[in-house]
């Protein structure tokens, strides 16, 4: 994207930025992003090739670095996310590990909240370790264990608001506060929230990480992630990390977001008000004894999701009367709704947590964050939500 197209867009409104960020015509002026399939460049003469490798000249080497059709996806998302810089990555995981690899050294101390993905505390609770990370885990929403935890020495801080599967919801700005003052840097995966219903960097974040296999893509499609930072974090520490051990996202994928960019709003506001009329009909349903999702006002954190969201998102999960039994019965006589452990599709998707996300944990620990054997996850998708309600109704009658 050229420089005066950059000052352009950076007084764009949201979905203008949606619909244009990032956009880099070729000389053929095409409508559509282009589509880069490439692995690598030529040069014009090898004093240029000379001159790119030591950055003295700027241009694409190799797509495991850069690609076309990538540095469009990262922009628009920077443009949207509100940061100096972003870098795209294969998956939503691989997002997260590099986030916090690139910046961690053996001796080093990472905190997070204990509410997180199944394969997030896995890298923080095994993966980390192994290295000579000391890592820390503590109850997301208590302040005093977060200043309990935050000593001298600790580098980052990861946080998953709202989380994975109860909707667990952490003060980001309090939390910012604290990881600031001990010196550390906050890292917020905003997946659920998606970057239309909350902004982590205007309340102290400093890097947002995301699987853009979710809302952003939303259509069941194909795998992304994407690393959101200062100019600093972003081409000193994680472009080194990603160049020379390879997570690299595919131009067809990035562009396969981009295009899903160009409705995300249209698709989430959709989806928070099918999430909501859902959840109305279960909070009143005699079999769900609990029901979970930040946008009712009996939701426990409900003052806090006003605070820090404008919209309170596709997922909601509840507990049935019964034990995993039950609950499997349940899953089973679903219609219209698929048993996917996937999220923010178009299509409604619903999963055991237990026993799929969160299956490598112990029960106790579990227990501990809320996921009962009778708990079910449930992503809202863009059907109409009368037949989601008559599919819940009769499963729930099974």
């Amino acid at each position: 994207m050229d420089a005066k197209r950059r000052g352009t867009a950076s007084g764009w409104r949201p979905q203008t930025r949606l619909v244009r960020g990032g956009l880099a015509r070729s000389e053929f002026g095409e409508t559509a992003e282009a589509l880069y399939l490439t692995s690598g460049y030529v040069y014009d003469d090898a004093e240029q090739a000379a001159a790119r490798f030591t950055n003295r000249e700027p241009g694409y080497i190799y797509s495991r670095y850069g690609n076309p059709t990538v540095s469009m996806f990262e922009e628009r998302m920077a443009l949207l996310e509100g940061t100096a810089a972003a870098r795209a990555v294969a998956s939503g995981m691989a997002a997260v590990n590099a986030a916090l690899m690139c910046q961690v050294r053996a001796g080093d101390r990472v905190v997070a909240s204990r509410a997180l993905f199944g394969s997030c505390r896995y890298i923080i609770e095994e993966l980390l370790p192994r290295f000579g990370v000391t890592t820390t885990l503590v109850d997301g929403p208590d302040l005093e264990q977060w200043r309990a935890a935050l000593k001298p020495g600790t580098r980052c801080v990861f946080i998953e608001t709202p989380a994975n599967p109860t909707l667990e919801l952490i003060d980001i700005k309090a939390v910012a506060d604290l990881a600031h003052a001990a010196g550390a840097r906050l890292i917020v995966d905003n997946v659920f929230a998606t970057p239309i219903l909350q902004k982590p960097i205007p309340l102290g974040a400093d890097i947002v990480v995301y699987s853009a296999t979710k809302h952003i893509d939303g259509q069941g499609r194909c795998l992304a992630g994407i690393v959101l930072g200062t100019e600093s974090y972003i081409t000193d520490e994680l472009q080194p990390y990603l160049r020379h051990t390879g997570p690299s996202l595919s131009p067809f994928n990035a562009w396969i977001m981009l295009k899903g960019l160009e409705t995300l709003e249209l698709r989430v506001r959709q989806h928070c008000i099918n999430a909501a009329t859902v959840a109305d009909f279960l909070a009143g349903h005699p079999a769900v004894t609990r029901l979970l999702y930040p946008g009712r006002a009996d939701f426990p954190q409900r003052a806090l999701a006003q605070q820090q969201m404008t919209g309170a998102g596709s997922v909601l999960s509840f507990e049935l009367k019964g034990d995993k039994a039950r609950a499997f019965r349940f899953l089973n006589a679903l219609n219209l709704i698929d048993i996917s452990n996937n999220l923010g599709d178009t299509k409604s998707l619903i999963t055991h947590p237990a026993t799929t996300t969160h299956q490598r944990l112990a029960p106790e620990e579990r227990a501990r964050m809320g996921i009962s054997e009778n708990l079910v996850r449930l992503s809202v998708g863009l059907e109409d939500a009368a037949d989601l309600i008559e599919d819940l109704d009769q499963a729930l009658s099974a």
